[in-house]
């Protein structure tokens, strides 16, 4: 292996990794919740305790996703009701 060969291989790892990175925090910048700041206010009152299940994702007659927030779909999803 000659040294050039060294060095293109370890420009691109370098190059592959930097962009591994940047795009792993602009992802959490762009998609994450924000997050809840250490000196923000306790809210006043408490949430009212829910007794059914939370809502399933479905299929809706025109095709939509209904209760699903993510942009990747479940498979195989049972249509609303």
């Amino acid at each position: 292996m000659k040294l050039s060969d060294l060095t293109k291989g370890s420009t691109v790892l370098l190059g592959v990794i930097v962009a591994g990175y940047v795009s792993t925090t602009y992802v959490d910048h762009r998609f994450a919740a924000p997050l809840k700041p250490a000196n923000a206010p306790a809210p006043t009152s408490s949430p009212t305790p829910t007794n059914g299940p939370a809502p399933s994702a479905c299929v809706d007659a025109d095709g939509r996703w209904m209760n699903w927030p993510w942009p990747n779909v479940p498979t195989l999803s049972p249509k609303c009701k």
